[in-house]
C-alpha cells in the first residue's frame, strides 16, 4: 500500500477535523440547571480520561529507554515531562489572570467561553502529537500504520468535540467561534502530521503531550471547582462516568482499527 504525500496531509487534515462532529451538541435546546451539571462534568470526564491516556503514552516512551539501557535519555525524558506539564499548567493560569476577567458581574459570562477555549487549547496540544506519529508512521515507511492511526484518531478526535463545547451548553455561541474551538482542538492534527512528516522525533512528542497533560489538568480542575458551585453532586458523577466511557469507547475502537 502507498500513498502520496498530499494524501497523507488530506488524512491528517480529516483524522483531525473529524471534532467537528461533536460541536453540534453546543446548540442543544432547553439545557437547565441539572442538564448543565451534567455536561460541565461529563467534559470532565472526557478529559480525565485524555489525561490518563497521555500519561501513559509518556511513561511508555520513559519505560522503553529506560528497558534499552539508556538510563540517561529515560531521566531526561522523565525531568522534560515534568518540566512542560508544569508549563501548560502555568500557561493557562498566566491566561487567565492576564485575559479573562474575574469580577462577578462578567464571570457568569465567560466561564463557559474560557472553559472551552481552555479545552480546546489543551486537546489541540494533544492533537499536535498524534498527528506526529502519524506523519512519522510515513516517513518510516509504515503506510498501513499511517491509515489506521488516521482511522482511529479520526473516530477518536469526534468524542473530543463533545467535550470541548459541553461547558457552553445552552449558552447560544455565535457559530464563528464554535468553528475556531474546532479549529483550534483538531488543527494542530494536520500541523503534527506536517511537522512528523519531516523530522521523527521521540523529543517533540514527548514535549508536546506533557504541555498537554498540564493543560488538561488545570481545565479538569476549573470544571470540577464550577461544578462545586452547582452543587448537583448525582448529575455530576453521572456525567463525570459517561464522559470518561465515551472517551474511552473511543479509545476502544481506535486500538480496534488498528487491530491491537
Amino acid at each position: 500500500m502507498s500513498i502520496s504525500y498530499s494524501e497523507l496531509l488530506l488524512l491528517g487534515t480529516l483524522a483531525g477535523f473529524t471534532i467537528f462532529l461533536g460541536l453540534p451538541l453546543v446548540y442543544m435546546p432547553r439545557v437547565g440547571h441539572k442538564a448543565k451539571s451534567f455536561l460541565n462534568v461529563f467534559s470532565a470526564g472526557v478529559l480525565i480520561f485524555l489525561l490518563y491516556e497521555i500519561i501513559e503514552e509518556v511513561l511508555e516512551e520513559i519505560g522503553g529507554a529506560w528497558r534499552s539501557g539508556e538510563t540517561g535519555e529515560a531521566s531526561g525524558f522523565a525531568i522534560l515531562f515534568l518540566i512542560c506539564l508544569a508549563v501548560g499548567l502555568g500557561g493557562l493560569l498566566l491566561y487567565e489572570k492576564m485575559y479573562i476577567r474575574t469580577d462577578k458581574n462578567a464571570a457568569a459570562k465567560t466561564t463557559g467561553a474560557s472553559l472551552a477555549l481552555m479545552i480546546a487549547i489543551g486537546i489541540g496540544l494533544h492533537n499536535f502529537g498524534e498527528g506526529l506519529a502519524i506523519g512519522q508512521a510515513f516517513i518510516q515507511g509504515s503506510m498501513i500504520l499511517a491509515v489506521t492511526l488516521v482511522v482511529g484518531f479520526g473516530l477518536h478526535n469526534a468524542t473530543e468535540g463533545f467535550g470541548i463545547v459541553a461547558p457552553l451548553s445552552g449558552d447560544k455561541p455565535k457559530l464563528g467561534y464554535v468553528a475556531l474551538l474546532g479549529l483550534i482542538g483538531g488543527g494542530p492534527t494536520f500541523l503534527g502530521t506536517l511537522v512528523g512528516s519531516f523530522i521523527a522525533s521521540e523529543l517533540l512528542e514527548i514535549i508536546f503531550l506533557s504541555l498537554a497533560s498540564g493543560s488538561i489538568l488545570y481545565v479538569v480542575v476549573k470544571l470540577l471547582q464550577l461544578q462545586y458551585k452547582l452543587r448537583d453532586f448525582e448529575m455530576a458523577a453521572a456525567g463525570a462516568v459517561c464522559g470518561f466511557l465515551l472517551a474511552w469507547a473511543g479509545e476502544w475502537v481506535t486500538k480496534l482499527s488498528m487491530g491491537s
